[in-house]
């Protein structure tokens, strides 16, 4: 009797087994969700048309057998057909769970899972599985397994891996069992699941990742926040498709449907990171008024994901990230450097600077310098450079390692320094001249090897800094290399960069062994001009005219734009002396500088600016800088007092309470 119940219980599994499959290679695109959640009005959009489904389950094919579409129904159903020993072995691990779980004894260890722990490479795993039948819960251990070993590895040896994984023998039954066992995991098993087979490789649109996703679809509404959790940070990985498609749709609506009742901030972050930058902006500023009432709940890892969720979702809540930057700013010391500085990305990416952050961040890492890698200083240096914020006890720092082995750098590493400090524009006072000296001897030592694009920008980069290396420029200058250059490749950029090489030259004039000179073939389009005129500030010089003479939009040396040039007579005491007419004449040089011009929280101007600022000084102007914050008010005759406050520096007691009365 009990034989003859084994051989039908076997047979109808067989039965029940094929046709699973078979249904699930015909229905692979459908998505089916609880009508709780989801109201058949909205459903309809998920489902589609059968013409729809059909055409997507046709094109699902790959060159794996099990781990992708079949092109024979009859040979697939074959191929699926599940063995009856693998069918009783799992049944009766089942059991004896049950009655370990009824009797209320402590489930023992099973000698599977004590070997799947000393596994190390995937092929360990699937040599594991050829002497053992895993159950419906160590197959997604095993893909667990399979996929932690990895993270471990080198990139060489990942690849490698890799290759012997999908070549294993036995690698197609297993993930031939795992699609029959699907629909018995529990929902965070085979959200682990089908994130481990993305990671490794597994191609996305393959039957048995298809097959997954329509699980992931048909128990969506009973997935808790540790499933949801997982299953975006897969479907972060995947491009798009119907499945992936309808499950990023289905959580959207769980999201609205559930908004309200979310109090689990981790939750919240896992949906805004669903949602995306597709999410319509009333739904975006539902979440942030929801954010902002759960401050008081942020942990630091909250506020670390909660600015990274913004970024995914393209939404800048500056109330919401200035509270989640102070969480972060008071909590330094036990942030690592990859979650610090993925908040400072993500903060770039919102365009969102907060001056107590990065003051904070460049303190923390100047003063625990020795703990940081040279890559994660250069890293940290490179953004803030981004941010336009000059980190002046973190560059100090940076300086000192510099001079003490500059040989350290590689050519990248070496361009990164390069850009970081002439932008900034930071003083270094003594340690300038050994730091610059430094950095051109670590440069002269690639220069049989360098590429003439990689030498212009280090040789722009030291123009800034108003450092001329003999041997880099002669290198650059002389024939051999000139002849390189394709004067198709990048014209603007090239043409910028040795423009400022040709004026620094001849402005700065340094003291070279022989005379150089940039090529006039080189300098044939100058950047000047195409400069719009700023009305505000047009109209109020030309209120100042009084006793000096203006010029607007002059160009100098061909090269730099001023937005106007007030000429004025000096004293008749100081021009006595035999002078010429320039000696004789004060002559004022207005510029209009964005706030970009400027290190970010100061009046300290940075890059081009501070060129531009130097050369004029040579030429014998007095620069004046004026910025978007001196032309904000609505009053012509506010801007032009403070515009002649600022120009005629030595009138300002005698503006000043005219000033008063019309600030009253």
């Amino acid at each position: 009797m009990s034989v003859w119940m084994t051989e039908n219980v076997m047979r109808w599994s067989l039965r029940l087994c094929g046709r699973f499959l078979w249904k699930q290679h015909r229905f692979l695109a459908t998505a089916s969700f609880k009508d709780s959640y989801v109201p058949t009005h909205q459903r309809a959009r998920f489902w589609g048309s059968k013409h729809y489904q059909k055409s997507l389950s046709s094109s699902l094919v790959r060159i794996e057998r099990y781990h992708s579409q079949g092109e024979n129904h009859n040979e697939e159903l074959e191929e699926n057909s599940c063995p009856s020993s693998q069918l009783l072995e799992l049944s009766s691990t089942g059991e004896v769970q049950l009655d370990e779980m009824a009797s209320g004894l402590k489930p023992k260890i099973s000698p599977f899972t004590i070997c799947l722990r000393q596994c190390r490479s995937p092929s360990d795993v699937l040599d594991l599985t050829c002497k053992y039948s895993p159950t419906v819960q160590q197959i997604s251990n095993c893909l667990t397994c399979m996929w932690s070993s990895l993270k471990t590895m080198s990139d060489d040896q990942q690849r490698y891996e890799l290759q012997l994984m999908f070549q294993h023998p036995e690698f197609e039954n297993f993930l031939q069992t795992a699609m029959m066992s699907v629909q018995r995991m529990r929902n965070d098993s085979i959200a682990y699941s089908v994130l481990s087979m993305i990671s490794m490789g597994v191609p996305q649109r393959s039957r048995v990742v298809q097959t997954f996703l329509q699980a992931c679809q048909e128990k969506l509404n009973d997935f808790d926040e540790k499933s949801l959790s997982i299953l975006a940070s897969c479907l972060e990985q995947m491009e798009d498709s119907p499945n992936v498609d309808a499950l990023k749709e289905g959580m959207r609506l769980i999201v609205t449907a559930q908004l309200p009742e979310i109090n689990n901030v981790k939750v919240l972050q896992i949906l805004m990171r669903i949602l995306g930058k597709d999410a319509p902006k009333e739904l975006k500023l539902k979440l942030e008024r929801k954010a902002l009432s759960m401050t008081d709940q942020f942990s630091i890892p909250n506020a670390q994901h909660m600015i990274s969720a913004m970024d995914k979702m393209g939404f800048r809540s500056k109330p919401l990230l200035h509270a989640c930057s102070q969480k972060i700013t008071e909590n330094l010391h036990c942030i690592p450097f990859n979650r610090l500085f993925t908040v400072l990305q993500s903060c770039r990416n919102l365009n969102y600077r907060d001056l107590d952050l990065l003051t904070g961040v460049s303190d923390h890492v100047s003063s625990t310098f020795d703990i940081w890698t040279n890559k994660q200083l250069l890293l940290f240096l490179s953004l803030f450079e981004n941010f336009l914020y000059c980190p002046g006890p973190l560059m100090k720092a940076y300086a000192e390692k510099v001079i003490e082995n500059p040989d350290a750098l590689t050519l990248k590493d070496l361009l990164c320094v390069l850009k970081v400090y002439s932008s900034l524009n930071f003083d270094l006072e003594h340690q300038r001249q050994p730091f610059l000296e430094s950095i051109s001897e670590a440069l002269g030592s690639y220069l049989p090897k360098v590429h003439w694009s990689t030498l212009v920008k280090a040789v722009y980069f030291l123009c800034a800094l108003n450092h001329f290396p003999s041997a880099v420029l002669e290198h650059l200058l002389q024939p051999s290399v000139l002849e390189q250059i394709d004067k198709r490749d990048n014209l603007k950029v090239r043409d910028k960069m040795f423009w400022r090489l040709d004026i620094c030259l001849r402005l700065d004039r340094p003291p070279l062994p022989r005379p150089l000179s940039v090529p006039a073939s080189l300098l044939e389009q100058p950047t000047s001009g195409g400069r719009a005129v700023n009305l505000r500030l047009s109209t109020s010089l030309q209120s100042l005219q009084a006793n000096t003479e203006l010029q607007e939009m002059m160009v100098v040396e061909n090269f730099y734009v001023l937005d106007g040039v007030l000429t004025k007579p000096l004293p008749s005491s100081c021009a006595e002396e035999q002078r010429s007419p320039a000696e004789s004449s004060q002559r004022i040089a207005v510029i209009y500088a964005k706030n970009s011009s400027f290190c970010y929280g100061t009046s300290d101007p940075r890059g081009s600016l501070a060129v531009k600022l130097r050369h004029l000084k040579i030429l014998g102007y007095t620069p004046v800088l004026v910025t978007d914050q001196d032309l904000q008010s609505e009053s012509e005759e506010k801007r032009t007092e403070l515009l002649r406050r600022r120009i005629f520096p030595e009138h300002a007691s005698e503006t000043q309470p005219k000033l008063e009365h019309l600030e009253s």
